[in-house]
């Protein structure tokens, strides 16, 4: 009996139409367009418009999921399992997950689910979708990532190297069974939460006393705080590890691989570990100059973006990776 592998069948994004430059937000905080591509590579973002443009997270995922359903040749019913991912979920609680399924026009019933892996959401959503796959649970599972980052950063001087490198957007992938060499070869997937203090917002609904006071506000407690030395040191460490592993287990190697999308952190990480693995510039995929951070997005919009341009093509050999906050890692390699 031939194995089923899950295979990509569709992607799509959506990016909010306004567009703030590094020279824009140098006139808000003490910043400039040279310090903020020397660190980061990045030269501008996308913010959404409320006022052009009244939307949320769960709305922006919507949009980039019917392109991604559209490419796959599917409707919204023919979706039997939602995955979603954000850091900047439009509610605490119900998951947006929830929120998307009936503006999806998903089937009652089908289940949703939210996993908080930030910036490494896509790998380890792609893990998951291609268990469910695989074993024959879910046959069409739909990967949304999305993320509203302009209305919850730091746009003053203590808050400039975390507020110059995150933007909004939102990309999906639809996953199905496929039979063949097409599809999902392997994964990896690893976390070391000794380091989760690095990379966090600390105010939260849990832990000790009230959930928010004047004075956790005061702190600034409910603004994003990074260790970007540490971030940097880890990343550029664990993202060729996991790279490297994966390709192992699909008994591929560096070479084979004809495009390479590492999750749009921070260029600076990207040329790092580019060039640790001596990947070419032809085999790797950035739009971080023109998008920024994105987090959970990240990915799939690199990957939707990549498809559409020409640079992979079915048939071909991807591989996708990402490092982020926990500190949480990993790597896919698809027969696209």
């Amino acid at each position: 009996m031939t194995a089923i592998r899950s295979v990509v069948l569709g992607c799509g994004s959506y990016l909010p139409q306004q567009i703030l430059t590094n020279a824009e937000l140098a006139a808000r905080i003490d910043t400039s367009d040279e310090w903020i591509v020397q660190r980061t590579g990045i030269k501008e973002r996308r913010h959404i418009d409320w006022e052009k443009d009244p939307t949320d997270g769960v709305e922006m995922g919507c949009r980039a999921s019917a392109k991604a359903l559209e490419m796959a040749g599917l409707k919204a019913e023919d979706i039997d399992f939602l995955i979603w991912g954000t850091l900047s979920p439009d509610d605490q609680f119900p998951g947006n997950a929830c929120w998307a399924q009936p503006k999806l026009g998903l089937r009652e019933g089908t289940p949703c689910m939210d996993i908080r892996n930030q910036c490494s959401f896509f790998v380890y959503a792609l893990t998951v979708a291609d268990a469910l796959v695989r074993q024959g649970m879910y046959k069409k599972i739909l990967i949304v990532g999305s993320e509203i980052h302009s209305t919850g950063l730091d746009f003053s001087d203590d808050g400039r190297d975390v507020s110059a490198l995150f933007g909004d957007g939102a990309g999906a992938v639809v996953v199905g069974p496929g039979v063949g060499e097409q599809g999902i070869l392997a994964c990896d997937l690893g976390a070391d939460g000794q380091y989760a203090e690095d990379l966090t917002v600390p105010l939260g609904s849990g832990g000790a006393g009230v959930w928010v006071t004047p004075e956790k506000l005061a702190r600034k407690e409910h603004f994003p705080k990074m260790n970007g030395k540490k971030v940097f040191k880890h990343a550029v460490t664990r993202i060729p590890q996991t790279v490297v592993t994966a390709l192992q287990r699909a008994e591929q190697t560096i070479e084979a691989v004809d495009l390479f999308v590492v999750h749009q952190a921070n260029l600076r990480i990207v040329e790092f570990v580019q060039k640790l693995a001596s990947i070419p510039d032809e085999k790797l995929h950035n739009n971080i100059q023109k998008y920024g951070n994105t987090t959970a997005a990240s990915i799939p919009i690199a990957l939707d973006e990549a498809v559409r341009l020409g640079k992979i093509k079915r048939g071909q050999l991807l591989c996708v990776a990402a490092f982020g906050a926990g500190f949480t890692w990993g790597a896919v390699v698809i027969r696209f």
